[in-house]
């Protein structure tokens, strides 16, 4: 009988046991989860300031460095290439089209107007002749008022770019062009539109181009 009762009154004191250590390994199970839990992520890697072939007559490092935080991740580290300038190639849109063939890559256009105001667009594809419009929702249009505001695709239409002989238009609705350039490359205008909700990029919604710079990022 003491024999049995011995074992009994032991069976309890074994559970309590057994319980205490499982108990054991989930504290610690705990407090290895909060110190995982406690370590910080690793904070994400700086984005590559944009390389320019040569340097800019309307941006300046500012500049460059702000836009460089908006374009697709997939031209992030790609150096910008001057494939077309006023000051060395002329007035001409036909000249720019000229410039861009053999090309296929996003293009950064900017402008300087005769008001010092910057502004421009992105298109994520060379610039050239189109019986329509074409490009895709990466295309955006940027104004520098004087901080720089980015005025992406709203998704209400596809009217991205569309180059004539007597015109370069970016952007539409309702008649309206969020960024118009003629065929001298030298007036130009910028309405709001609904293909990106813009504001009037330049300070007057009629200006003159003081200087247009094309970029190919590639």
């Amino acid at each position: 009988m003491k024999s049995r009762r011995w074992r009994y009154t032991q069976l309890p004191t074994q559970v309590e046991d057994t319980l205490s250590g499982e108990e054991g390994e989930e504290e610690e199970k705990e407090e290895e989860k909060k110190e995982e839990e406690a370590v910080p992520a690793p904070a994400p890697q700086d984005p590559v300031e944009p390389q320019l072939t040569e340097a800019s007559r309307v941006l300046g490092a500012s500049e460059i460095r702000q836009l460089g935080l908006h374009l697709p991740p997939r031209v992030g580290g790609r150096p910008w290439s001057l494939v077309f300038c006023t000051s060395k190639d002329g007035f001409s849109l036909r000249r720019l089209y000229r410039q861009m063939e053999g090309h296929s890559g996003p293009v950064l256009l900017v402008l300087r107007d005769q008001d010092g105001q910057m502004f421009g667009a992105f298109s994520s594809s060379a610039i050239r002749l189109s019986k329509g419009f074409y490009g895709t929702g990466e295309t955006f249009l940027f104004s520098f008022a004087p901080q720089l505001k980015v005025f992406k695709w709203t998704g209400s239409n596809s009217f991205f770019v569309k180059g004539d002989l007597d015109s370069l238009m970016m952007g539409s609705g309702s008649g309206q062009f969020g960024l118009w350039l003629d065929g001298d490359l030298y007036r130009g205008g910028s309405y709001p539109c609904a293909t990106f909700n813009n504001e009037v990029l330049a300070r007057q919604e009629q200006f003159c181009i003081e200087e247009l710079e094309a970029w190919v990022l590639s």
